[in-house]
């Protein structure tokens, strides 16, 4: 059955493969344990683990710690010169968009907040986490400082849907991000609401978004899922 002239859980990595195929299994899907698969395929658990391993270092697998091995994804090619909403894109994309409401209150800005959005101390902002899905898979954990003096109507319902389409609606125009993605490790929170791994290196991005007036209306932090999100630039030379 086994090819000598290759490593046995090369081959085992590529009849993993093969069963993936053939199972019909989509991206999200848990493929069975390492005892299972040992007895499947008649070898021993540290031979899986080396196949398991390369599948992961390939990007067909990923694991989530204390919950299984899964199916990556095709990653979402975010593209980050272009200004648009979680909700438009994924819409544009054919995938379900929707918004898990984990914080939202109402509160001084610590300080940080307050230097981005260029407001006083006794100024009151909106919090809002949200964890934002799509299919309902999570891709991004999300953490927002408002204004209250510019949305003094916001609510859960508005920040269930499009927050962007929501800003809009009140007549103002939006205009510019600026942001910086940062390579971090996650801690517990993201673990858990997106379901990664401690070793699952993310990108976060913290940014500040403006009106056309230059008035700063929204500072986020952004976390992205390590395994469902790449970033795409296209460059010119000589400004062709």
């Amino acid at each position: 059955m086994w090819n000598d002239s290759m490593p046995l859980y090369k081959q085992i990595a590529n009849n993993i493969k093969d069963d993936i195929a053939n199972a019909k299994l989509t991206h999200g899907d848990a493929i069975p344990s390492e005892t299972k698969l040992a007895k499947t395929y008649g070898v021993s658990r540290v031979t899986i683990r080396e196949a398991i391993k390369q599948l992961v270092e390939e990007d067909i697998l990923y694991r989530v710690q204390g919950s299984g091995t899964y199916i990556s994804h095709e990653k979402i090619e975010h593209d980050i010169l272009k200004l648009q909403g979680f909700t438009e894109e994924m819409s544009i994309l054919d995938n379900n968009p929707s918004n898990e409401i984990l914080e939202f209150q109402l509160m001084a800005p610590p300080e940080e907040a307050r230097e981005q959005l260029k407001i006083g101390a006794n100024e009151k902002v909106y919090y809002v986490k949200r964890l934002r899905l799509a299919n309902s898979e999570p891709l991004i954990l999300e953490a927002s400082y408002l204004p209250v003096d510019l949305f003094p109507d916001l609510s859960i319902d508005v920040m269930k849907r499009s927050k962007y389409e929501y800003v809009s609606s009140k007549g103002y125009n939006i205009d510019r991000r600026h942001g910086e993605l940062i390579p971090m490790m996650p801690n517990e929170e993201m673990m858990k609401h997106l379901h990664i791994a401690e070793s699952d290196p993310l990108l976060f991005m913290q940014a500040f978004s403006t009106f056309k007036d230059g008035t700063v209306f929204e500072y986020s932090k952004v976390y992205f899922h390590p395994h469902k999100y790449s970033f795409k630039v296209v460059s010119s030379r000589n400004g062709e």
